[in-house]
């Protein structure tokens, strides 16, 4: 596939300063990372499940952690269930297709409920991602951005994210042998496209509201 490359380095200074850190942005952060760490321990019966289910997959560990690109592209570890077998990243791309042979039979499950990133309410906690906002990328996708679609950069990425549910079944899109040059060419720049149409930073409320309308989407899809 040919690369398409964008010139010049991203740069924070054309960033406007967003506030965050002081006032009522600074209380909302801090009752939400309150109401995190309860969820974490509330759902820490459920992470010991899915370990267990994972690690007797094949031995392997538990915890994948992918390399994503964060705010103004910094790159960060992203926590994530394995779902795939051990030394998946290294044997293929980094989007996974409808017929990945990497994907364990308890993985499949794990993606298709979105458990498997229950964990990354760890990178919310630590500063790296917000509940809600453009989903993290690969740093090896971030040739095909435009200059435009940089600016996703300019906030943190998130958990959840109206597109990340309009493309909640990705993988059945990512047909055939070249499922990744499908990805390049189709997927991803539709998908920069919404993350941009949506950009801006949620209130706390906000947050709250993209994450149950996600957890409803979620269940209604598997009901």
């Amino acid at each position: 596939m040919a690369v398409k490359t964008v010139t010049g380095p991203i740069s924070t200074c054309d960033v406007k300063p967003s506030g965050r850190g002081q006032g009522p942005y600074f209380r909302a952060s801090v009752i939400r990372n309150c109401m995190i760490a309860i969820s974490l321990i509330l759902l820490s019966p459920l992470f010991v499940v899915i370990g267990l289910l994972v690690k007797l997959t094949d031995g392997g560990p538990i915890l994948h952690i992918a390399r994503r690109m964060g705010r103004y592209g910094r790159t960060f570890g992203l926590f994530k269930f394995r779902t795939m077998v051990v030394g998946a990243a290294a044997v293929g791309p980094g989007v996974t297709g409808a017929t990945d042979a990497r994907v364990t039979r308890i993985g499949a499950f794990l993606r298709r409920t979105k458990l498997d990133e229950l964990p990354q309410l760890v990178n919310v906690l630590r500063g790296e991602m917000e509940l809600v906002g453009p989903r993290p990328e690969d740093p090896r996708y971030l040739s095909y951005y435009t200059r435009d679609q940089l600016r996703i950069l300019d906030v943190r990425p998130g958990i959840t994210s109206p597109t990340s549910i309009a493309y909640a079944d990705e993988s059945q899109i990512l047909v055939g042998d070249d499922w990744e040059g499908t990805y390049v060419r189709e997927v991803l720049p539709a998908k920069l496209d919404m993350e941009l149409m949506a950009l801006h930073e949620c209130s706390f409320w906000e947050e709250v509201r993209e994450v149950l309308h996600t957890l409803w989407v979620l269940a209604r899809r598997d009901a």
